[in-house]
Order: structure tokens, then sequence, then C-alpha cells
């Protein structure tokens, strides 16, 4: 007898594994992706929100620290640190497999996160991997942040000039700022340490920050923005939960846009009403689906154990899970 659940599940695994290396990629990448090396905002202590944000800064940079040291005694940032590397290890296969003629052979990686997990994953790829890593800085002892460094397409020329092959590009764009940056005059200066004074915006929202970092900010944002109104393009959204007021609203709009096909992963099945509830929106819409796990075979998620109960077994769709369905691209084609 046809499982007729199992065979829509199939189909949804397949979708997503297509758009990957047919469409104009692009990601937004949220705080619960670096978990549980890092709390998430509802579940840092503080007698206030100013408290509350020091603190998670605080947590932030402390593992930034180990993670550029590679510190990894603490299992909860290896297993963030794997999860990232294996992720970013998967992206870099679908951009080879991409035809350059169609789509640019190109990622963009938006992430509201203020951590490294992703630089230095890059980095540790970038040793066995050919690809090009834009993370909109230039420069040479010192590296400035300016986001017309973006939007660059970099081509490998044959020994004898007999073909041009186009090389695979990581964009990383980080509109909330970043543990490693710091303001000198009036720009953002990228170094490779954690900074004291690091150049973020509060999870609270851009009052209050400098003038020079509101335009930063709004920026980025409009790259977001620009990017999404391309044709052809393709937004996976995982560890998000646009409680973002700013990225809400330009994703909304950006919807508008009916080439693009918009999917948000959710942790859990419960988590698709909290989105809805933040978008405010419906469900419905064309060009966007917001899948969770009973949506895929539990086979790609992650098992959970109950805290109360260890005998009771729940699953969850994380990272981890966009890499497993990634991971078979290439034994399909």
């Amino acid at each position: 007898m046809i499982n007729l659940d199992v065979i829509k599940k199939r189909k949804t695994k397949d979708i997503i594994k297509n758009l990957a290396i047919t469409k104009q990629l692009n990601f937004l990448i949220g705080s619960g992706v670096s978990t549980p090396a890092i709390s998430l905002m509802k579940n840092v202590s503080g007698k206030d929100e100013k408290e509350k944000n020091e603190n998670l800064v605080k947590e932030i940079k402390e593992v930034s620290r180990k993670i550029l040291e590679e510190d990894f005694s603490d299992k909860e940032v290896e297993k963030t640190y794997r999860n990232y590397y294996k992720f970013l290890f998967q992206v870099i296969q679908l951009l080879n497999m991409s035809n350059s003629r169609q789509v640019p052979r190109s990622v963009n990686l938006f992430t509201t996160n203020y951590d490294l997990f992703i630089e230095k994953a890059i980095d540790k790829l970038s040793i066995e991997n050919r690809f090009i890593f834009n993370d909109g800085a230039n420069g040479y002892f010192k590296r400035y942040i300016d986001s017309a460094n973006y939007n660059r397409v970099v081509s490998y020329k044959g020994l004898n000039d007999n073909y041009i092959n186009e090389i695979p590009s990581i964009n990383l764009i980080k509109p909330h700022g970043s543990v490693n940056w710091k303001q000198e005059n009036e720009k953002i200066l990228v170094n490779n340490n954690v900074e004291d004074d690091c150049v973020v915006v509060k999870p609270t929202g851009i009052e209050g920050q400098e003038t020079f970092l509101n335009n930063y900010f709004h920026d980025m944002l409009r790259m977001f923005q620009l990017e999404l109104d391309k044709p052809q393009s393709v937004l996976f959204v995982i560890g998000f939960s646009f409680q973002d007021k700013h990225i809400a609203k330009m994703f909304k709009r950006a919807l508008q846009n009916c080439e693009l096909l918009a999917y948000i992963f959710c942790f859990s099945d419960k988590d698709i009403e909290t989105i809805l509830k933040n978008l405010d929106l419906e469900d419905g819409i064309n060009n966007l689906r917001i899948l969770s796990p009973k949506d895929f075979d539990n086979s790609i998620l992650e098992e959970n154990k109950d805290k109360e109960d260890d005998k009771k077994i729940w699953y969850s769709f994380t990272i981890n899970s966009l890499t497993n369905i990634f991971e078979g691209i290439q034994d399909d084609r």
C-alpha cells in the first residue's frame, strides 16, 4: 500500500534540494543555530533588558574567544561549531554543482548573530576547498566594512587562457554587527580577535546607536531587500523567529516578488504559530512555505529525549537537518 505521507515528505525534500542548486541562493541564519553553545535571548538572566543584553554580549564574547582559540573543552561549543562546519561544507558543494550560466555561483549568508562560528568554520574550510569568502571588508593590514565590496564575481582562468570558470563565492552579511568589529573614526574595522568594545546592535533595536552604525544597519538591510528582489531567488530561513521588526517588515515586502521562494524551517511544530504571529501573516501565501518536523522523515531530524522521561522521544528540525537534506544532492545527480 502506498504511503501518501511518505511520498509527500520525500517530495518536499526533493524540492528543497532542487531549489538549492537552480536558484539564486540566500540564507537567513538566526540565534537558534548557535544554540546550545549560546543562550537564546529569552533564557538570558538579568534584572532588566539592558542587563540581559549586556549579559548576552558577554556570553557571546566568551564563546567566540573559545572558538578562535579552538578551545573545545565545552562540548556544546564544539557541537555547535561542528554543525556550522558541516553545513557550510555542504553549501560549498551546492555552489560547485550549480550552473553558473544560469545563476551566479554564489550564496548570501545573512545572520543577526554576533558570534564567530561562521568565520571560524570558513577559515578551516578554505584550507582544502576553493572558494571566495567575502565579509564586505577590504584592505590588507586594516580591513574596513563597505557594502560596495559585495556583488563581486571571481573566476579562475586556465593557464593557457583557454577557459574561465567562476569560483564559488560566500558572502557574509551581519546587519547586527559582530564581536570582532571595532569602530575606528566613522568606519568599522574587522579584526581577528574579539573586541572589548565591539560594534553590535542590541536585540532591542538600533535606538541610541551612533549615526554611522544606523547607516550601516540600514545599508545591510537594504542589501537584504535588494537580493530578495532579484528574479529566481530562494531564501532559506533557519533558527530565526522574526522577532526583529525591521527584518520582519522587509521580509514581508520581499514576498511581493512573485519570483522569490521563501522557506522557513521551524525547530518544532508549535513554532509555526509563533512565526506567523511575529510576521502578522496568515498561512497560505503562494511563495512562502513554513515547514516543521512533521513535514520531514525522522531520519533527517534531530532526536531529543524528554527531560522528565528519557523514554519519550521527540524530533526537531535543526541546521543539521538542512545539512542532511543537502548531503544527498550529489548522489542524486
